[in-house]
């Protein structure tokens, strides 16, 4: 193995997030159109005594490296040992983004590559959490269904110009999933279009939803100013939650619009990031 690997954890975000329904069991049926960031987690592999995790970052001190760190429980599945992981951790923790699921799929691709260990299968992935197998499907454009366990490339989604933004606070996603009124909802349509660029993708995704929004702003209201804040951006083309939020994102028409928003939009306690997002290949 190299003395040292280093991949990227992209940021996950969810273009539309539909619930459609509920097991009996309590979990939710999903239909999502997800893109990855060029931005994220940076996560490296060296050899080490047993199996440890540092944490550097500036959101390190919101994580925990043992026990129940999702890198460390991911490299657990393929029986890893004599491997130490270091988390340059930059997105903020249960912001939406998928962070976990991200660093976690990273740890199990380097793990692969470097000591040629298993990659776990689907259900093995779903006990670590609903974004692990769209996760290891990064970096390129999915769609996620049921629980999250189907997984299919989408053909046709542009590259976007993004701007992330967390308003400083944390959001439990099952205390959003909790706050829901309806969880029977239409899926998106069987086939998805083609796009030729971010306009199109944003007038088509103005019709689509995320089922989780209104939760989220019931349970913190300020989301509602902020995704109002984005949408007055000049060049922003949609304003929208991702995930079980608090992290919301604008589509803007080009880099210039978006990096004069991030700008606009800077406040103390506010985490901002501008980047763009990978398009089908």
């Amino acid at each position: 193995m190299r003395a040292a690997v280093s991949r990227l954890a992209p940021a996950k975000i969810n273009l539309t997030l539909h619930v459609t329904g509920q097991r009996e069991d309590g979990y939710h049926l999903l239909d999502s159109l997800v893109v990855f960031a060029e931005a994220g987690d940076l996560l490296t592999l060296r050899t080490g005594p047993g199996l440890s995790l540092d944490l550097t970052g500036p959101c390190a001190a919101a994580l925990a490296p043992e026990p129940d760190n999702l890198v460390l429980r991911a490299a657990r599945l393929t029986g890893a040992q004599g491997v130490a992981f270091t988390l340059d951790k930059q997105l903020p923790v249960a912001s939406g983004m998928g962070g976990g699921s991200s660093d976690a799929a990273a740890a199990l691709h380097l793990l692969a590559e470097e000591r040629d260990l298993p990659l776990p299968g689907t259900q093995a992935l779903m006990r670590l959490g609903a974004d692990m197998p769209v996760c290891m499907a990064a970096p390129a454009p999915m769609r996620m269904r049921g629980l999250g366990e189907r997984v299919d490339p989408v053909a046709g989604i542009p590259a976007l110009w993004l701007l992330l933004v967390n308003p400083g606070q944390g959001l439990s996603t099952p205390a959003v999933f909790k706050a829901m009124t309806l969880r029977q909802n239409p899926a998106m349509p069987d086939a998805l279009p083609r796009f030729d660029d971010a306009k199109t993708l944003c007038d088509w995704l103005a019709g689509m939803r995320n089922d989780l929004q209104a939760p989220a702003i019931a349970l913190m209201p300020q989301i509602k100013a902020l995704l109002a804040d984005i949408g007055a951006q000049d060049g922003c083309l949609l304003a929208r939650m991702t995930g079980s939020g608090a992290t919301c994102f604008g589509i803007f028409t080009n880099e210039a619009a978006m990096r004069a928003a991030a700008t606009a939009l800077s406040a103390p306690g506010r985490y901002i990031l501008p980047t763009r997002s990978l398009p089908s290949p």
